[in-house]
């Protein structure tokens, strides 16, 4: 049976935001839940959120939730690769496999994982190791990527996340596509906030 985990990575310092992007309310909701709870709806464990300088917040805001880890990264400032490679420390030896989730997107579908989760339980055996959805012409997260790479992410440093490894990579990636380009979006800036929030309320019929 294949263990799928999860990484949330919510320790960004919202520098085009002006203020913690992550907190901002969507239908009740901070933004970093929704990615928190597609992982729940979808089973994948351990889950774990890594956190930066507001993590009592993001406590606070999981502490309904069982089966959640949230782990402080003290060099949150670094940037991204400083909280992937936390992430991945957390779940080595305890998956198969590791899904890494953006925090600052809330419309992932249970579609997306889903399918990034049978791609790989069918093809595991093979040579295919990382499995990214990409949405109409844009590629984006989360992205899942097979235990043996695990290592690789020592090796990585600042703001790039994993696109190194993706890189060397590339001929072990299966894409899988999309025609949703929502499903992709994330929130950097206060206009990209309005636009989530009229898309969300139009789907509510608000």
């Amino acid at each position: 049976m294949c263990k799928i985990g999860a990484i949330v990575l919510a320790a960004g310092i919202s520098r085009r935001m002006g203020k913690p992007k992550l907190l901002l309310p969507i239908n009740g909701k901070p933004l970093f839940r929704y990615s928190v709870e597609v992982a729940l709806r979808n089973h994948l464990k351990p889950i774990v959120v890594i956190a930066g300088r507001n993590i009592n917040k993001i406590r606070e805001h999981l502490q309904d939730l069982q089966d959640v880890e949230i782990l402080y990264n003290p060099k949150y400032e670094e940037g991204m690769s400083s909280s992937l490679k936390l992430g991945i420390l957390s779940v080595s030896n305890r998956v198969d496999a590791a899904m890494v989730f953006l925090a600052d997107q809330p419309f992932v579908s249970d579609l997306v994982v889903r399918n990034l989760v049978d791609e790989f339980k069918v093809s595991s055996k093979n040579e295919l190791s990382i499995y990214r959805p990409k949405y109409q012409d844009m590629l984006g997260h989360p992205i899942l990527f097979k235990a043996t790479l695990f290592s690789e992410f020592n090796s990585i440093y600042g703001d790039e996340g994993g696109k190194s490894i993706i890189k060397k990579y590339r001929h072990h990636l299966k894409i899988i596509s999309f025609d949703h380009l929502e499903w992709g979006m994330d929130i950097d800036t206060p206009e990209d906030y309005k636009s989530i929030l009229r898309i969300r309320n139009k789907r509510s019929g608000n």
